[in-house]
């Protein structure tokens, strides 16, 4: 029996879907941390550079091998490869990646549930600036709380999974993600009003490259993959879910224009406060739950600003995860014929349990010895091995796979259907076949030192 494929509604249903996808906690809480820890300016042009020319031409490629086989990316890749086995493996990857990334991802959206009732109770009051910084530190650290938070926060995913594509997913982030571009915007006008505005404006757009690194060029390809969640496998899934007279390229360019302009409004936002209190712009990943309640314990209003910003962050924060939770649920349900009530129930659970010791990384009462072997704790060795390997490993392969598995003809057949603007498909295809994928492994051999163009 053939089961029915769900399709989004409308062209506002998917940009808003994928944007909040791409945006969601990748633009507004890794972006600048990721900005901060690698120099500022530098790191940002690179950003960008990668963003538009190597980000772009794989964020639609994605899209058409969706679109293209209806399916999620396990089997997307494979029925596309006339029944490949091997090509199954990057559907995997995929898979692989979101459930990581999802592990740690939902360890951060815990936090921002938890900020909604600090905010009620009025957490930052009678505070001073640095105990105020140093709650986060207490929350980081309190084991019981982190899963407490994480459970809910998952509890909540499946809630809104279990409605499916339109009633779910697309009904949710056209809701959620207006609210949340409202919000960001206003808190950044009154930024353009702290003392340290200038000083961040210098610093995210002045490039000083004796501050870059060749670690800090492969975080800044991974970064723009991962604001435009690339190399997840959620751009082959959402792309299955689109309807055939959808123009990619004009849906890939507003998304992408959408996700940048949310990154940068975020870094222009929280740079600020950083350079007006003199914090350390390397805070970490910590560094938008100790700006932002300093910034809102100055204003007025104090409690509804707190407490509508961070319900915003969960909800933008659900517009990613949704998305994550959504790739292992589809394929689970394609591969082994689940109900979707079972297969998000089993993917949630799966979440859970790697999740765990990310929630409990701080505080150390699990794997105490991981940061003395790895250098990093658990939380931040899965941030770095999906954003800085797994994503640019995945589409270095999709490159491939389609600028040389899939013919040609179909290709473009699948590119121009429902395009306004059919010359685009040149460059784009030139640039998935040649240079996205050059580009990428120079990256990988330079950070992996099998290449070296200048200093670590």
């Amino acid at each position: 029996m053939t089961k029915t494929h769900e399709h989004w509604t409308s062209r506002l249903g998917f940009i808003m879907a994928t944007a909040g996808s791409a945006v969601g906690l990748g633009s507004l809480w890794r972006f600048p941390y990721i900005a901060g820890e690698n120099g500022g300016g530098a790191f940002v042009l690179l950003y960008l550079i990668f963003t538009f020319f190597l980000g772009v031409p794989v964020f639609l490629a994605e899209l058409i091998i969706g679109r293209k086989s209806q399916k999620s990316s396990v089997l997307a890749y494979s029925d596309l490869a006339n029944h490949s086995q091997n090509w199954r493996i990057l559907g995997w990857l995929n898979v692989l990646t979101c459930l990581l990334i999802l592990a740690y991802y939902c360890v951060v959206c815990g936090w921002c549930l938890s900020y909604i009732l600090m905010s009620l109770t009025q957490f930052t009051a009678g505070k001073s600036i640095e105990e105020i910084k140093a709650v986060f530190g207490i929350l980081q650290t309190s084991p019981g709380i982190n899963i407490f938070w994480l459970g809910l926060f998952i509890l909540i995913n499946v809630g809104i999974l279990l409605s499916g594509v339109r009633k779910g997913i697309e009904h949710w982030s056209k809701i959620l993600m207006p609210a949340l571009f409202t919000i960001l915007i206003a808190l950044f006008i009154y930024a353009t009003t702290l003392d340290g505005f200038p000083q961040a404006v210098n610093f995210v757009f002045y490039p000083n490259f004796s501050k870059l690194t060749t670690s800090a060029i492969l975080n800044a390809l991974g970064m723009a993959f991962f604001t435009l969640s690339v190399g997840l496998g959620i751009l082959v899934t959402y792309g299955s879910y689109m309807q055939k007279d959808q123009n990619i390229p004009f849906n890939g360019i507003i998304v992408t224009v959408m996700t940048v302009f949310v990154s940068l409004i975020a870094a222009l936002t929280i740079f600020p406060i950083v350079f007006t209190f003199n914090f350390p712009p390397s805070e970490g990943a910590g560094l938008v739950f100790q700006t932002l309640p300093v910034l809102f314990s100055k204003l007025p209003a104090t409690i509804l600003i707190s407490t509508v910003f961070f319900a915003l962050f969960v909800f933008a924060a659900l517009t990613s995860t949704i998305s994550l939770l959504e790739v292992i649920a589809a394929n689970l349900i394609e591969l082994f014929d689940m109900k979707r009530l079972k297969a998000v129930i089993i993917s949630a659970l799966l979440t859970f349990v790697i999740a765990i010791p990310c929630a409990l990384s701080s505080s150390k009462a699990l794997f105490p010895s991981w940061e003395l072997i790895y250098s990093q704790n658990f939380f931040e060795t899965l941030s770095y091995i999906t954003a800085s390997w797994f994503m640019p490993i995945a589409g270095l392969f999709t490159t491939i796979f389609i600028g040389w598995k899939i013919p040609k003809e179909e290709v473009f057949s699948e590119f121009l259907n429902g395009a306004k603007t059919r010359w685009i498909v040149y460059p784009w295809y030139y640039i998935v076949k040649w240079v996205a994928p050059i580009a990428v492994i120079i990256i990988i051999l330079q950070e992996a030192g099998i290449l070296n163009f200048g200093g670590r």
